[in-house]
């Protein structure tokens, strides 16, 4: 079987690609991962069926480059645009300020609605679940890394610190609050995490 070639991104319709992405956002958030369908999305977006099908092979690819578009935007409006965790040379600091946005993004019922529906989703469908991990959650892990990394240059954080596990001193106490509702998402709270991270616990 020969293989199709890929679609042309640039001959999408930037009208419909919104409008798509807004749809699929849309539902599920309203009805859940397993009762969005590619029918639903074109009838809710307002395009044919086959248009969906003709650039994303599942509701999935849909749901998730819907996704990474709006961390685009949420990016954007915080003027984060590259996306990264800055680097001041104040460690703590960058840390707070790319939390605070982050707390922004949770609180945004643009995002939280559709992203609560689909974490819960990827609980028990672990291919979706691998799928929202390797798009969505890692490249953004992979920027702690890098300003990690840059601190360690700067001799602001151990050597023998691995990065990969000291971001989970602050990112994952965030994520879990969030997603089981233990308590609330401001400002005070992750600027404590970085300080808790960065500075332990024992007595100064």
């Amino acid at each position: 079987m020969v293989d199709k070639p890929a679609p042309d991104a640039t001959r999408r319709s930037e009208k419909s690609r919104r409008a798509i992405y807004a749809a699929a956002l849309a539902l599920v958030g309203e009805v859940g991962y397993p009762k969005t369908t590619v029918e639903g999305i074109a009838a809710r977006a307002g395009v044919g069926k086959q248009t969906i099908y003709r650039w994303w092979s599942s509701k999935a690819d849909v749901l998730l480059e819907a996704f990474l578009d709006l961390s685009r935007q949420a990016a954007r409006e915080a003027g984060q645009e590259p996306y990264a965790v800055p680097d001041t040379g104040d460690l703590a600091a960058d840390l707070r300020t790319v939390l605070r946005i982050t707390v922004d993004q949770l609180l945004d019922p643009r995002f939280e609605v559709p992203s609560r529906a689909l974490a819960a989703e990827g609980l028990v469908n672990e291919q979706l679940g691998r799928e929202f991990v390797t798009t969505l959650l890692e490249p953004q892990l992979q920027l702690y890394v890098a300003r990690l990394r840059s601190a360690q240059d700067a001799g602001h954080v151990r050597h023998d610190v691995d990065p990969r596990i000291a971001l989970e001193l602050f990112v994952s106490p965030l994520a879990q609050r969030w997603l089981q509702r233990t308590g609330p998402i401001t400002y005070a709270y992750t600027d404590t995490l970085v300080d808790y991270a960065l500075h332990g616990i024992a007595p100064r």
